[in-house]
Protein backbone atom coordinates (compact mmCIF):
# COMPACT_ATOMS: atom_id res chain seq x y z
CA UNK A 1 0.00 0.00 0.00
CA UNK A 2 0.83 3.44 -0.66
CA UNK A 3 1.77 5.15 2.77
CA UNK A 4 -0.36 8.34 2.96
CA UNK A 5 1.83 11.64 2.22
CA UNK A 6 1.95 15.23 3.39
CA UNK A 7 2.96 18.20 1.60
CA UNK A 8 5.61 18.06 4.66
CA UNK A 9 6.58 14.57 3.89
CA UNK A 10 6.73 15.50 0.49
CA UNK A 11 9.30 18.26 0.92
CA UNK A 12 10.87 15.90 3.48
CA UNK A 13 11.57 12.95 0.37
CA UNK A 14 12.62 16.23 -1.74
CA UNK A 15 15.08 17.33 0.10
CA UNK A 16 16.97 14.33 0.87
CA UNK A 17 16.58 13.24 -2.43
CA UNK A 18 18.26 16.46 -3.16
CA UNK A 19 20.99 16.44 -0.41
CA UNK A 20 21.90 12.72 -1.71
CA UNK A 21 22.23 14.13 -5.39
CA UNK A 22 24.53 16.96 -4.13
CA UNK A 23 26.49 14.46 -2.62
CA UNK A 24 26.68 12.30 -5.69
CA UNK A 25 27.37 15.79 -7.93
CA UNK A 26 29.93 16.42 -5.77
CA UNK A 27 32.04 12.78 -5.03
CA UNK A 28 30.66 10.74 -7.73
CA UNK A 29 28.75 8.52 -4.94
CA UNK A 30 27.41 8.58 -1.87
CA UNK A 31 23.37 9.21 -2.61
CA UNK A 32 21.95 6.58 -0.38
CA UNK A 33 24.94 7.44 2.41
CA UNK A 34 22.53 10.68 3.10
CA UNK A 35 19.08 10.15 1.42
CA UNK A 36 18.44 7.35 3.55
CA UNK A 37 19.26 8.12 6.69
CA UNK A 38 17.15 11.67 6.40
CA UNK A 39 14.43 9.81 5.20
CA UNK A 40 14.17 7.26 7.78
CA UNK A 41 14.61 9.86 10.46
CA UNK A 42 10.97 10.91 9.50
CA UNK A 43 9.77 7.89 8.23
CA UNK A 44 9.73 4.31 7.88
CA UNK A 45 13.16 2.47 6.74
CA UNK A 46 11.78 0.63 4.59
CA UNK A 47 9.82 3.11 2.96
CA UNK A 48 13.37 5.20 2.13
CA UNK A 49 14.85 1.80 1.18
CA UNK A 50 12.22 1.45 -1.63
CA UNK A 51 12.00 5.26 -2.82
CA UNK A 52 16.39 4.63 -3.07
CA UNK A 53 16.27 1.81 -4.89
CA UNK A 54 15.29 2.97 -8.80
CA UNK A 55 16.98 6.01 -8.60
CA UNK A 56 20.00 3.81 -7.34
CA UNK A 57 19.71 1.70 -10.56
CA UNK A 58 19.03 4.88 -13.55
CA UNK A 59 21.84 6.69 -12.21
CA UNK A 60 24.75 4.14 -11.16
CA UNK A 61 23.86 2.53 -14.42
CA UNK A 62 24.90 5.99 -16.37
CA UNK A 63 28.05 6.44 -14.08
CA UNK A 64 28.77 2.53 -15.45
CA UNK A 65 28.09 3.76 -19.58
CA UNK A 66 30.22 6.69 -18.53
CA UNK A 67 33.56 5.37 -16.99
CA UNK A 68 33.05 2.16 -18.81
CA UNK A 69 36.95 2.66 -19.74
CA UNK A 70 38.07 2.37 -16.43
CA UNK A 71 37.51 -0.70 -15.26
CA UNK A 72 39.76 -2.52 -12.70
CA UNK A 73 41.55 -6.00 -13.85
CA UNK A 74 40.89 -9.53 -13.54
CA UNK A 75 36.83 -8.98 -13.28
CA UNK A 76 37.17 -7.02 -10.09
CA UNK A 77 34.13 -5.24 -10.74
CA UNK A 78 32.08 -7.98 -11.94
CA UNK A 79 33.01 -9.93 -8.84
CA UNK A 80 32.21 -7.55 -6.29
CA UNK A 81 28.51 -6.33 -8.02
CA UNK A 82 27.91 -9.98 -8.27
CA UNK A 83 28.76 -10.69 -4.13
CA UNK A 84 27.12 -7.77 -3.84
CA UNK A 85 23.42 -8.64 -5.71
CA UNK A 86 23.66 -11.50 -3.92
CA UNK A 87 23.69 -9.57 -0.73
CA UNK A 88 21.31 -7.54 -1.28
CA UNK A 89 18.79 -10.31 -1.87
CA UNK A 90 19.50 -11.79 1.31
CA UNK A 91 19.37 -8.41 3.26
CA UNK A 92 15.84 -7.65 1.62
CA UNK A 93 15.25 -10.47 3.87
CA UNK A 94 16.01 -8.82 6.79
CA UNK A 95 13.94 -5.25 5.55
CA UNK A 96 10.81 -7.66 5.33
CA UNK A 97 10.83 -9.53 8.34
CA UNK A 98 12.75 -7.69 11.12
CA UNK A 99 10.92 -5.14 12.70
CA UNK A 100 11.39 -1.78 12.13
CA UNK A 101 12.49 -0.45 15.59
CA UNK A 102 15.63 -2.93 14.62
CA UNK A 103 16.39 -2.04 10.90
CA UNK A 104 16.12 1.93 12.56
CA UNK A 105 19.07 0.40 15.09
CA UNK A 106 21.09 -0.99 12.32
CA UNK A 107 20.76 2.02 9.94
CA UNK A 108 22.27 4.10 13.02
CA UNK A 109 24.51 1.79 13.52
CA UNK A 110 25.68 1.39 9.73
CA UNK A 111 25.90 5.46 10.18
CA UNK A 112 28.26 5.54 12.76
CA UNK A 113 30.33 3.14 11.66
CA UNK A 114 30.40 5.11 8.14
CA UNK A 115 31.83 8.74 10.14
CA UNK A 116 33.97 6.43 12.55
CA UNK A 117 35.68 4.31 9.72
CA UNK A 118 36.45 8.05 7.87
CA UNK A 119 37.64 9.85 10.82
CA UNK A 120 39.74 6.81 12.02
CA UNK A 121 41.83 5.88 9.20
CA UNK A 122 41.74 9.04 6.33
CA UNK A 123 44.94 7.28 4.95
CA UNK A 124 45.21 3.52 5.27
CA UNK A 125 45.63 1.33 2.11
CA UNK A 126 44.54 -1.70 0.68
CA UNK A 127 46.53 -3.11 -1.80
CA UNK A 128 44.97 -4.87 -5.15
CA UNK A 129 46.03 -8.14 -4.37
CA UNK A 130 45.08 -8.24 -0.90
CA UNK A 131 42.05 -6.43 -1.98
CA UNK A 132 41.14 -9.25 -4.46
CA UNK A 133 41.22 -12.14 -2.02
CA UNK A 134 38.60 -9.76 0.17
CA UNK A 135 36.48 -9.15 -2.92
CA UNK A 136 33.50 -11.68 -2.34
CA UNK A 137 32.97 -11.09 1.16
CA UNK A 138 33.17 -7.29 1.25
CA UNK A 139 30.35 -7.69 -1.54
CA UNK A 140 28.09 -9.96 -0.05
CA UNK A 141 28.80 -7.59 3.27
CA UNK A 142 27.75 -4.54 1.40
CA UNK A 143 25.32 -6.11 -0.43
CA UNK A 144 23.22 -7.14 2.94
CA UNK A 145 23.88 -3.89 4.65
CA UNK A 146 22.49 -2.13 1.43
CA UNK A 147 19.38 -4.25 1.53
CA UNK A 148 18.72 -4.20 4.92
CA UNK A 149 19.44 -0.50 5.96
CA UNK A 150 19.67 0.84 2.46
CA UNK A 151 23.93 2.01 2.77
CA UNK A 152 26.33 -0.26 1.85
CA UNK A 153 28.66 2.65 2.28
CA UNK A 154 30.71 1.22 5.49
CA UNK A 155 31.78 -1.83 4.03
CA UNK A 156 31.58 -1.31 0.47
CA UNK A 157 32.84 2.45 0.24
CA UNK A 158 35.20 2.28 3.01
CA UNK A 159 36.59 -1.27 1.22
CA UNK A 160 37.09 0.71 -1.94
CA UNK A 161 38.04 3.71 -0.70
CA UNK A 162 40.89 1.98 1.20
CA UNK A 163 42.11 1.08 -2.50
CA UNK A 164 43.20 4.36 -2.88
CA UNK A 165 41.68 4.11 -6.51
CA UNK A 166 41.59 7.40 -8.81
CA UNK A 167 38.33 9.05 -9.15
CA UNK A 168 36.92 7.77 -12.34
CA UNK A 169 38.04 4.01 -11.43
CA UNK A 170 36.25 4.57 -8.19
CA UNK A 171 33.37 5.66 -9.60
CA UNK A 172 32.93 2.99 -12.39
CA UNK A 173 33.61 -0.09 -9.70
CA UNK A 174 31.02 1.51 -7.31
CA UNK A 175 28.46 2.27 -9.98
CA UNK A 176 28.84 -1.41 -11.18
CA UNK A 177 28.42 -2.73 -7.52
CA UNK A 178 25.11 -0.16 -6.76
CA UNK A 179 23.75 -1.47 -10.13
CA UNK A 180 23.82 -4.62 -9.74
CA UNK A 181 22.80 -4.39 -6.01
CA UNK A 182 19.58 -2.71 -7.10
CA UNK A 183 19.23 -5.43 -9.90
CA UNK A 184 19.15 -8.18 -6.96
CA UNK A 185 17.07 -5.95 -4.90
CA UNK A 186 14.08 -4.56 -6.78
CA UNK A 187 12.69 -7.98 -7.44
CA UNK A 188 13.36 -9.03 -3.76
CA UNK A 189 11.60 -6.18 -2.65
CA UNK A 190 8.38 -7.60 -4.81
CA UNK A 191 8.92 -10.85 -4.20
CA UNK A 192 8.24 -9.75 -0.06
CA UNK A 193 5.49 -7.63 -0.83
CA UNK A 194 7.37 -4.45 0.04
CA UNK A 195 7.11 -3.07 -3.25
CA UNK A 196 4.09 -2.23 -5.67
CA UNK A 197 3.24 -0.24 -8.93
CA UNK A 198 2.34 3.09 -6.63
CA UNK A 199 5.61 2.97 -4.54
CA UNK A 200 7.61 2.29 -8.14
CA UNK A 201 5.93 5.23 -9.71
CA UNK A 202 7.26 7.22 -6.30
CA UNK A 203 10.41 5.66 -6.53
CA UNK A 204 11.19 6.39 -10.23
CA UNK A 205 9.24 10.22 -9.31
CA UNK A 206 12.49 10.52 -6.89
CA UNK A 207 14.94 11.02 -9.91
CA UNK A 208 13.74 14.45 -10.15
CA UNK A 209 15.07 16.40 -7.45
CA UNK A 210 18.57 14.21 -7.31
CA UNK A 211 19.28 14.63 -11.02
CA UNK A 212 18.35 18.24 -10.27
CA UNK A 213 20.47 18.95 -7.73
CA UNK A 214 24.08 16.79 -9.36
CA UNK A 215 25.04 20.26 -11.13
CA UNK A 216 24.72 21.65 -7.46
CA UNK A 217 26.77 19.17 -6.37
CA UNK A 218 29.57 19.66 -8.89
CA UNK A 219 29.66 23.57 -8.28
CA UNK A 220 29.86 23.42 -4.66
CA UNK A 221 32.63 20.89 -5.07
CA UNK A 222 34.67 23.40 -7.09
CA UNK A 223 34.42 26.29 -4.64
CA UNK A 224 34.69 24.56 -1.24
CA UNK A 225 36.92 22.88 0.28
CA UNK A 226 36.98 19.43 0.22
CA UNK A 227 37.36 18.65 3.75
CA UNK A 228 34.60 21.41 5.21
CA UNK A 229 32.59 19.36 2.76
CA UNK A 230 33.57 16.11 3.83
CA UNK A 231 33.11 17.22 7.35
CA UNK A 232 30.04 19.11 6.79
CA UNK A 233 28.29 15.47 5.83
CA UNK A 234 29.57 13.86 8.50
CA UNK A 235 28.11 16.21 10.95
CA UNK A 236 24.95 15.28 9.16
CA UNK A 237 24.85 12.08 9.61
CA UNK A 238 25.94 12.18 13.00
CA UNK A 239 23.30 13.99 13.89
CA UNK A 240 20.98 11.87 12.08
CA UNK A 241 22.27 8.83 13.56
CA UNK A 242 21.51 9.58 17.13
CA UNK A 243 18.06 11.36 15.68
CA UNK A 244 17.47 7.25 14.92
CA UNK A 245 18.93 6.06 17.46
CA UNK A 246 16.39 8.24 19.77
CA UNK A 247 13.19 7.17 17.42
CA UNK A 248 13.68 3.55 17.73
CA UNK A 249 14.31 3.51 21.91
CA UNK A 250 11.53 6.08 22.23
Amino acid sequence: MMPELSPLSLFVIFAALSLGGILKGATGAGTPIVAVPVMAAFFDVRLAVIIMATPNLITNLWQVYQYRQYRLPDHFARNFAVAGAVGAVLGTAMLALLPVRFLSLLLAFAVFAYVGIRIASPTFRLEFERAKKLVLPMGIGGGILQGAAGISAPIAVSFLNAMRLERPVFIVTVSTFFSAMSVGQLPALYAYGLLNAQLLALSAASLIPMLGALPLGAFIAKRMSPKVFDLTILALLTILGFRLVYTALM
